[in-house]
């Protein structure tokens, strides 16, 4: 092989000298071994000959191609891999072959004489496919380069030393039972680590050393399929299948590697249910409760999961009516139940048949024939010794009240249904009457009154009568007896409720002025009939009379007009009220009729104070009660305001002479928090300069005050020069700073200047004078009448207004300040 590479690289070498020709040939130096070669390839160059550009062309300088080392060399010697070669040596030692690179030194080694590379160790392909290294040419006296540096590879050359493996393995599968020839199973993979494109180290192929002949496998993909039909999973269930990977393409000396496939059948429905016999015989004891199990079957499926479920079902016969049969889900059972009580002395067998099917049905396996089986079912009834039978479930009694002790109200009847026919015995459960209203005849069952009922305490008694039989008194049963106590008419009925009723001074003939009912404590309620009427029938009254409607409601009807309070207030009308009992019952009751004013409508507009104020149930008393705690609290408001007024005027100066009344009275809220100019707002919200402070402001100080010096006389006329007035108020300002004791009059009182910063700005009503006077209220005049004197006070306060306007306006903003 180096012989073949070697003449191919000398056939190249020729081919690009006879097809190129350098176009400027270099000037060539004494020394041959200071020349440069090229790696064989075309440079451009810039320089220009003859007016002309153009490329310049160089020889090769290295001569060798891509190098091969054999993978798991063995050999004792180092292996030789190739050798490397410059056209400056001439054979004269002249030159130094240098290598470097990806293992220069340790794996590989250079002669830097010869140019020889072997490899000093065995190499693995699989751990690193190739080596890039870089060789280098120098002059041997000078360690110059002479060529530069070049770049090769050594590649490691495959052989066959892995064999496949299988990385996924053992692998688990399952297939169909019964599936054809050629059902896909799975597919497996082996991977050979060799190289794939050198020779068939890398080529597998597959093949089946266990599991033949149920299996096969393709021996290009590795996908295992099935080889044999119908194969049964009830037969067997499970398959091991060996898989062989074998390199070379299965030839001779190739290395191979195996794995496992574990293969299930999965089952599908091709078997019917089938019962292990044709008759199952059954024996129930007839005191079996309703809905309870009788008995158990079952058909066995020789398949699992859904394809073994069962449906059992009774054929329509003599079974259907008394049992019904249900699947059991976990073991697939057929629960057979009672449906209707047994009785055997009425019929001692049952016998019917019993189907079971499969739930889930495959239509591929429909021609195997019907996936169902059937059996006989034979029930034997069991005699037992049972208690007696009460011949109804339960009884209804009615008794009137007031029954003498000792009458039968009626009777209850219970037998013994067994072979024997023993007699039955009857008590009363004492629990269930415990006043022992009633008794009864242990051997009749006839049930009678032991004391006296009253409806109208117990309108109904349950007890419970209990039978026994004579010759087992363990057994026993009960019934439910339920006594309806009847109303005997023993109540009059009455009026409902106490009516309050009134009529009209201008009430006409024929007016119905009250609708009334009565109520009745005998019962039924529902069903109770009332009449009403005068107890004089036939008695011609002058001013009401009772009219029957007929539906348990009567109406009171004015006989005449013009009835008067002053006359007469209150009328009296007695009401009749019978009832439909027997016997009949009645009673009479008065109605009280007050006369009232109403309006054309016939609406109340006045009565008497106790038929107007007092509601339906409230006394007089309760009345004056109320009237008096009203009039109470009344009193303590009056009071309460009137101290209240009494306590703002002793806070207020009276003097209206003094200046600082003026501006005390004006009712506004000042600067808020930022009028720091009138008071020091920080002494509020610190409690120590409080304390800290020699003086309280709030009281006035028992020291004598610093005599003041008289203000000067003010001026009468509103002419005068407000520069008197600001000279007062300044004189004022300093005493008041100067007296340390005075009370802070001025500093409490608010004034028209709301302080700097106000978002609302000012909202004083005294700089609104200027505009305020400005306004002219003639329009008033045009409103009509009702504004004539709003319009003459406005015009009047108008005229004045502007004169004080502008004093005024001075004093507040001055007096504001301190």
């Amino acid at each position: 092989m180096l012989r073949r590479n070697c003449l191919l690289l000398f056939l190249c070498f020729l081919f690009e000298e006879s097809f190129f020709s350098p176009l400027h040939s270099p000037p060539q130096p004494q020394s041959r071994l200071s020349k440069e070669r090229d790696w064989g390839l075309a440079r451009p160059s810039s320089a220009v000959h003859n007016g002309r550009s153009g490329f310049q062309r160089v020889k090769r300088g290295w001569v060798w191609n891509q190098f091969f080392v054999l993978e798991e060399y063995m050999g004792s010697d180092p292996q030789y891999v190739g050798k490397l070669h410059t056209d400056l040596d001439k054979g004269e030692s002249a030159v130094k072959y240098t290598l470097s690179g990806e293992g220069a030194g340790t794996i590989f080694t250079i002669d830097q004489t010869t140019g020889d590379i072997h490899a000093l160790r065995s190499l693995d392909r699989e751990e690193k496919p190739y080596y890039t290294l870089r060789a280098q040419a120098v002059d041997l006296e000078t360690n110059k380069p002479l060529e530069l540096e070049s770049e090769f590879i050594i590649k490691v050359q495959d052989i066959n030393d892995n064999e496949p493996k299988f990385l996924e393995g053992p692998y688990s599968a399952s297939v169909p039972e019964m599936s054809p020839v050629g059902t896909y199973v799975m597919k497996v993979t082996a991977t050979d680590a060799d190289d794939p494109t050198y020779g068939n180290s890398a080529r597998v192929v597959y093949s089946i050393l266990h599991g033949q002949p149920y299996f096969s496998v393709d021996p290009k993909t590795g996908v295992i399929r099935t080889a044999l039909p119908n194969m049964d999973r009830e037969v067997k269930e499970q398959y091991q299948v060996l898989i062989q990977a074998k390199d070379m393409g299965g030839q001779l000396g190739g290395l191979a590697g195996t794995t496992t496939v574990n293969i299930t059948l999965s089952d599908v429905n091709d078997n019917p249910p089938r019962f292990s016999k044709s008759i199952f015989h059954l024996r129930v004891p007839e005191s079996s409760a309703v809905g309870s199990a009788v008995g158990r079957i079952k058909a066995h499926d020789m398949d699992i999961g859904k394809n073994a479920e069962v449906e059992y079902n009774i054929v329509p016969g003599d079974g259907g009516v008394m049992f019904d049969i249900t699947t059991n889900e976990h073991n697939q059972e057929g629960i057979i139940i009672l449906k209707r009580p047994l009785d055997y002395e009425t019929k001692k067998a049952y016998t019917f048949k019993v189907e079971a099917s499969n739930a889930h049905l495959d239509p591929r396996f429909h021609s195997f024939g019907p996936f169902k089986d059937t059996a006989t079912v034979k029930i034997n009834v069991l005699d037992v010794d049972e208690p007696p039978v009460f011949s109804k479930p339960s009884y209804v009694m009615e008794v009137y009240e007031d029954t003498p002790v000792g009458i039968i109200i009626g009777a209850v009847t219970a037998q013994d249904l067994d072979a024997g026919s023993s007699p039955v015995r009857y008590s009363i459960d004492w629990k269930s009457d415990l006043d022992s209203f009633f008794d009864i005849d242990p051997v009749e069952g006839t049930i009678s009154t032991n004391e006296l009922l009253d409806r109208e305490s117990i309108s109904q008694h349950n007890i419970s009568v209990v039978a026994t039989k004579a010759n087992n008194p363990v057994l026993t049963s009960r019934v439910a007896v339920t006594v309806h106590v009847l109303d005997i008419n023993e109540f009059p009925p009455e009026l409902a409720t106490p009516y309050e009723t009134f009529v009209c001074e201008n009430a006409k003939v024929g007016q119905v002025i009250q609708s009334i009912s009565a109520k009745d404590q005998d019962l039924p309620p529902a069903g109770q009939k009332f009449s009403f009427r005068s107890p004089q029938e036939g008695v011609k009254t002058k001013n009401f009379t009772i009219r029957d409607f007929g539906n348990n409601t009567a109406g009171i009807v004015t006989l005449r007009g013009g009835f008067r309070r002053r006359s007469r207030e209150l009328y009296y009308l007695p009401v009749v009220i019978e009832d439909s009992g027997y016997p009949v019952q009645s009673s009479t009751n008065t109605l009280t009729i007050r006369v009232c004013g109403c309006d054309s409508a016939g609406f109340l507009l006045t009565c008497n104070a106790e038929a107007i104020f007092l509601p339906v149930g409230l006394s007089t008393g309760a009345l004056i009660a109320i009237l008096l705690c009203i009039v109470i609290l009344l009193v303590i408001v009056v009071l309460y305001v009137g101290v209240r007024r009494q306590k703002k005027k002793e806070t207020l100066m009276t003097s209206k002479e003094d200046i600082r009344d003026n501006v005390i009275h004006y009712d506004d809220e000042g600067g808020g928090e930022e009028d720091t100019h009138a008071f020091d707002m920080g002494t509020l919200r610190n409690p120590k300069a409080i304390k800290e402070n020699l003086f309280r402001r709030d009281v006035k100080p028992e020291v004598r005050p610093v005599p003041r010096q008289p203000p000067p006389p003010t001026a009468t006329s509103s002419s005068q020069d407000n520069a008197d007035v600001c000279n007062f108020i300044h004189q004022r300002l300093q005493e008041h700073d100067r007296d340390t004791l005075a009370p802070p009059y001025d500093s409490l009182a608010t004034y028209a200047y709301e302080g700097e910063g106000s978002v609302a700005e000012s909202l004083s009503s005294i700089e609104s004078l200027p505009g305020e006077a400005d306004e002219d209220y003639d329009y008033l005049n045009e409103w009509g009448p009702r504004f004539k004197t709003l319009a003459g006070i406005f015009g009047e306060r108008s005229e004045s207004q502007s004169d004080i306007t502008s004093s005024t306006t001075t004093i507040m903003m001055t007096e504001n300040k301190h």
